[in-house]
């Protein structure tokens, strides 16, 4: 057989592998999906949130920090800089106010993505650490929240080699987290069309302290949002192309043990935990391939789930909300406080609605 019939087959089997990929990754996304429309009472949209409200989390009083100017490669951006956005959920204008950076901080790369609040038990300083992708790099900044002057003071910057592609990250102290690494690879090429059309289940969790850094949980094809139970003995973890959410054990040594898995169903972005009963809330993608294939007029749509009982033998898994994309679109994260939930979206807007 020549050379030329050599090149034809592998050609062939090329081919025939990477449609099978493609169809495998279309899948995945649940690309056929069509999204019943299930929306609750009273949403209203919240002003100054135009370009993403990517992470959200609530403090015990009300007060919501709101992460918003993601560019996430692949998806809808602006070219506005990120910004940190504070919402007083006990204020009846429900107007989100843009927090104050200090002077020395580079605003222009801000590219913030997952955020979490540690509040220090000896002083009860709240601080307040960000996923940062200035360049498209990944680094942490830690900043301390200034209440009485609606600021952000700018402690310091985190790097580290294992802290390569950070998606989400859940504070433990006032220097210590964890973090999603949402991919194995740091070339975009190898990110962007590898690792999804193989697919590669490499991603990992990494726990980072002053002391030590290290991978504590790997395997995951996507690592994406990461919260803590209340009672911090279990870390929740999303794995996005799975469709599925790991309940994983706190051991001393700040190790992972995985413990159980439960299907959503749905391709789920960050994890917010309720800290009344313990509920998780996920802001889902139902169709993640109108995410990633975007069209104005085929908008991805959003999806609102709840699991209860999540340590039991029998979570259960509910749709709360649901949008086919005309309401609002990419939902990332659903967080609630006070009989409201608050839902946001990768690179749309946020919604404030009465849960029923």
């Amino acid at each position: 057989m020549g050379k030329l019939a050599y090149v034809s087959l592998f050609v062939a089997a090329l081919s025939v592998l990477l449609g099978e990929r493609f169809i495998s990754l279309r899948k995945r996304c649940l690309a056929t999906r069509e999204i019943v429309p299930k929306h609750l009472p009273n949403c209203v949209a919240l002003k100054n949130l135009d370009y993403g409200s990517e992470d959200i989390t609530i403090l015990e009083n009300g007060l919501a920090f709101i992460s918003t100017g993601l560019k996430f490669p692949g998806l809808p951006s602006s070219d506005v800089p990120g910004k940190i956005f504070l919402l007083d959920l006990q204020d009846s204008q429900m107007k989100p106010v843009e927090l104050r950076m200090p002077r020395n901080f580079d605003l222009d790369s801000f590219n913030p993505h997952g955020i979490s609040v540690y509040i220090d038990p000896s002083d009860s300083t709240v601080y307040l650490f960000v996923v940062n992708h200035p360049q498209q790099k990944s680094q942490v900044e830690l900043f301390k929240f200034v209440e009485e002057d609606r600021a952000l003071e700018h402690l310091k910057t985190i790097k580290h080699e294992l802290l390569y592609s950070v998606n989400d990250i859940v504070a433990v102290g006032v220097d210590s987290f964890y973090a999603t690494n949402d991919h194995y690879f740091n070339q975009e090429i190898l990110k962007v069309f590898v690792e999804p059309l193989l697919p590669l289940s490499w991603a990992n969790v990494v726990y980072y302290s002053s002391e030590e850094v290290k991978v504590v949980s790997e395997g995951y094809f996507f690592a994406n949002g990461i919260n803590m139970s209340t009672d911090k003995r279990y870390i929740y973890v999303v794995e996005f192309f799975d469709q599925k959410v790991h309940v994983l054990e706190r051991k001393e040594d700040n190790s992972l043990a995985n413990v159980k898995s439960v299907a959503v169903g749905t391709l789920c972005d960050n994890v917010e935990v309720d800290p009344e009963n313990g509920d998780l809330w996920l802001g889902c993608h139902p169709n993640a391939w109108k995410a990633l294939m975007f069209d104005p007029k085929d908008p991805p749509g959003s999806e609102i789930i709840r699991i209860q009982n999540v340590h039991s033998d029998q979570p259960v898994v509910t749709q709360v909300y649901a949008d086919n994309g005309h309401v609002i679109m990419g939902s990332s994260v659903a967080a609630t406080y006070g009989g409201k939930l608050l839902i946001g979206s990768v690179f749309h807007k946020a919604l404030c609605c009465d849960l029923q």
